[in-house]
């Protein structure tokens, strides 16, 4: 839902420093890799360790080279089938190591083991999301859309995630990701439904 919402006034606040960057000679992919390292070490580091509201804070800082890096394409016409591939398979990466982080400190830290399982549904369920999409557009059809896009799972987990790390009670995450849990599964149904409807009855070969 994020996405369609907010992706006009992230375009028009990111594009100066899209431009910027640019001029320093960096390249789309090198920004893709760069936030995409930067989460991982936020995630895998930060959070293993208790460092719930600065590894959000670390992670949220890189998370806008996802943003970044689609508009420097834009701008510099460098758009490629490659990098829309690099894209979307670092951002699964960065997902992953977002939801592991939280599940190896609440399984070995904060002796929480429903918040960690949560976490790694939350993992399962959003990969889904994504396999779907994917699929469904190989097969020649939209699949995007639904109530849990990717931008709606990591703001849900990183908002929660930080304000847990402030000190608000840790049922608030365990809640928010069961109920993201959930939502992921009705947005896995809904792509699927779009799917069909627009594959209609006719047979396909896998």
């Amino acid at each position: 839902m994020l996405n369609s919402i907010a992706r006009a006034a992230f375009t028009r606040l990111f594009t100066p420093p899209a431009r910027g960057l640019l001029r320093i000679g960096l390249t789309p992919d090198a920004v893709t890799v760069i936030g995409t390292i930067g989460v991982c070490v936020g995630a895998l580091v930060a959070y293993p360790l208790g460092h719930l509201f600065w590894g959000t804070v670390v992670i949220t800082v890189f998370v806008l080279a996802d943003m970044l890096d689609g508009i420097m394409a834009r701008l510099s016409g460098a758009q490629s089938a490659w990098g829309a591939f690099l894209d979307s398979t670092l951002d699964r990466i960065a997902d992953s190591a977002v939801f592991v982080g939280l599940a190896l400190w609440f399984f070995l830290g904060a002796d929480d083991p429903l918040t960690a399982l949560l976490a790694l549904v939350c993992l399962v369920t959003g990969s889904l999301v994504s396999y779907v999409r994917a699929r469904g557009e190989a097969l020649g059809v939209r699949a995007a859309g639904g109530i849990a896009e990717r931008a709606d799972r990591l703001l849900v987990t990183l908002v929660v995630t930080g304000i847990v790390g402030l000190g608000v009670p840790v049922f608030v995450l365990t809640l928010a990701l069961g109920v993201l849990s959930l939502l992921c599964i009705v947005t896995v149904v809904q792509r699927m439904a779009a799917v069909r409807s627009q594959l209609g009855t006719a047979p396909t070969v896998d």
